[in-house]
């Protein structure tokens, strides 16, 4: 049998009633109350809903919510009186509207279940308000890869190069397994380890993605810096016998080779490992990290294992002697300093191990060796909650000294979904990670292009649209999560499925931007229209004139209303009386 029943919504108490009424019986009706979570996370193939709502500030974490009662249709069963309902995201923007050309970025394409996800979200999100095609595409896919002898990565690397801005779906190093079901020619290396070499890398800067209103691991935000060259990660090995290992270093300048280490090899079984650590970019690796510091207002540390590793000193000095020259004075004023002494202190990476879990608070900053970072972000991701929660970007260099940024989400391509996926069942994949680094990705892109051409005016507003719209699209993400609608890793096992919250943030994001639509532009404001001349306008304190109007400018939107003009004027002693 068939129900009909209204969705009521009370902000104060948070909750939904609903009241049934069956067509069979009139006599048979029954009352239940179901939390917004509960109510939110309900479904079904044979409902559908249309509601309507503010749009709420991306920095409360309890904005209201507005609803209009709706009537829809849903399936009952008498027998175990279990209701159940799917809620369909409905397009609130009907009419085509001129999309903004995307400025130029490279898009790096995987596999699995991140590569079918990421492909929702472009349909869904960006292809409705961006023309794409100034992006370059390749796809790293390991049969790509394979059926080009890697020519792929190559081709990608230099595009990005080339352009400067980056964004990277998870991709597959195969195994030796994997090599043979997928009939490959060979276990194709890491990807990453060219890009790091390419783009002249830097650092990658791995932070802890926050969402208001929500809790998890750090209430504040982490910031990290691992060095993106350098260590185990480079390594050149073998296994060996009994014998003798020389490492021995010949100078570039023709100066006389000496011996680095000597060691004798007694086992009959060893594994000899040699690697190195370039420490040439280290000043602009504490450059980027202290104005990050600064701009997060983060707390700084150092994290290596000097004490037992004597290698590892250069790191360290080069860091602090920066700090000292360039930042110690701006932390000091800033206050970011109190909790670590007054100074730039140094952790040895066991004790940073331990800091990780204990300081939940946040607000603190790392940086570290290559390999460290790997060991230690992984924590961090733990702590917050998962891999998910942190973003993973790689900072390098052309040779005019632009910096190069790719953006890519900290995790895999999540196999064990994209199985489920395969075998038709429902996933519940959360994108945050993969959105942020789009979004990354997106605005360094935007910003290239604003440098390259700072006067064109095509050019600025295809720049404040970006910010705008990845501002707006964070806020309709984040948002989704906070009205219980999120994927199941943040709601339990009836959060939504991956297309459903896909199509939840689109609906939400349209909705929201639309808002925004002005039905008529601004009149530009010319010299002509002024009532005072330029010269008088200089005398005045114009930063006092905009804080007075903005405080009776009560709607922001840029006007004051005859209430509100009239009030100003009174309380200025200016408001014109009647004549006796």
């Amino acid at each position: 049998s068939h129900s009909y029943f209204a969705i009521l919504f009370s902000p104060r108490c948070h909750l939904f009633c609903t009241i049934y009424r069956h067509c069979r019986s009139t006599m048979a009706s029954s009352l239940r109350i179901l939390s917004s979570r509960s109510i939110l996370r309900a479904t079904s193939a044979t409902a559908s809903r249309q509601w309507s709502g503010a749009v709420p500030s991306s920095s409360a974490s309890s904005a209201p919510i507005s609803f209009g009662m709706q009537y829809v249709a849903c399936s009952t069963s008498l027998a175990n009186n279990s209701t159940s309902f799917r809620f369909k995201s409905t397009d609130t923007s009907k009419e085509s509207k001129a999309k903004i050309l995307a400025p130029p970025m490279v898009y790096i394409s995987g596999e699995e279940m991140t590569h079918y996800a990421t492909k929702l979200l472009i349909e869904q999100w960006i292809e409705p308000h961006f023309d794409t095609s100034q992006w370059e595409s390749y796809d790293l896919s390991c049969k790509s890869r394979d059926d080009t002898d890697d020519q792929v990565l190559a081709d990608a690397v230099d595009a990005g190069k080339r352009i400067g801005a980056i964004f990277k779906e998870p991709t597959i190093t195969p195994s030796a397994i994997q090599v043979q079901e997928m009939g490959l020619k060979k276990a194709w290396g890491s990807p990453n380890g060219a890009m790091r070499r390419g783009w002249n890398g830097i650092t990658i800067s791995r932070d802890t993605i926050h969402i208001d209103g929500i809790e998890l691991g750090y209430k504040n935000q982490v910031l990290f810096e691992r060095h993106a060259v350098g260590g185990e990660y480079g390594a050149g090995w073998n296994e060996v016998g009994q014998g003798t290992l020389l490492t021995t270093y010949i100078p570039k300048d023709g100066g006389a080779p000496f011996v680095v280490d000597k060691r004798d090899l007694t086992d009959s079984h060893n594994v000899c490992v040699v690697y190195h650590n370039p420490y040439d970019n280290v000043r602009e690796l504490a450059h980027l990290f202290f104005n990050r510091c600064l701009e997060h207002k983060v707390t700084p540390y150092i994290v290596t294992k000097k004490t037992v590793f004597k290698w590892q000193e250069g790191f360290w000095a080069t860091m602090k002697k920066v700090f000292d020259e360039t930042y110690k004075e701006d932390f000091l004023k800033a206050g970011l300093l109190d909790r670590s002494g007054g100074d730039l202190q140094h952790l040895i990476s066991d004790a940073a191990t331990m800091q990780l879990i204990r300081w939940t608070d946040g607000g603190f900053g790392m940086a570290a060796h290559n390999y460290d970072g790997d060991m230690l972000t992984d924590q961090i991701a733990q702590v917050h909650r998962s891999p998910g929660f942190i973003t993973s970007n790689l900072v390098g260099k052309s040779d005019d000294g632009t910096l190069i940024k790719e953006f890519e989400a900290s995790h895999g391509t999540v196999t064990d979904l994209w199985n489920d996926h395969l075998a038709g069942k429902e996933t519940s994949l959360n994108p945050l990670g993969l959105v942020e680094a789009l979004l990354g990705a997106m605005t360094h892109a935007a910003q290239l292009e604003l440098n390259a051409k700072p006067k064109d005016k095509e050019v600025k507003n295809m720049h404040a649209f970006v910010n705008n719209y990845t501002t707006t699209l964070r806020t309709a993400l984040h948002n989704t999560f906070r009205y219980g609608q999120g994927t199941r890793d943040m709601c339990g096992p009836t959060g939504f499925t991956t297309e459903d919250f896909i199509a939840k943030v689109a609906w939400r994001l349209n909705r929201y931007l639309a808002q925004q639509t002005e039905e008529q532009a601004p009149p530009e404001l010319k010299e002509e229209d002024l009532e005072l001349p330029a010269s008088k306008l200089k005398e005045l304190d114009q930063k006092a004139l905009m804080n007075l109007f903005e405080k009776y400018d009560k709607s922001g939107e840029g006007k004051i209303d005859f209430k509100n003009f009239s009030k100003m004027l009174l309380k200025m002693g200016v408001a014109p009386k009647k004549q006796s």
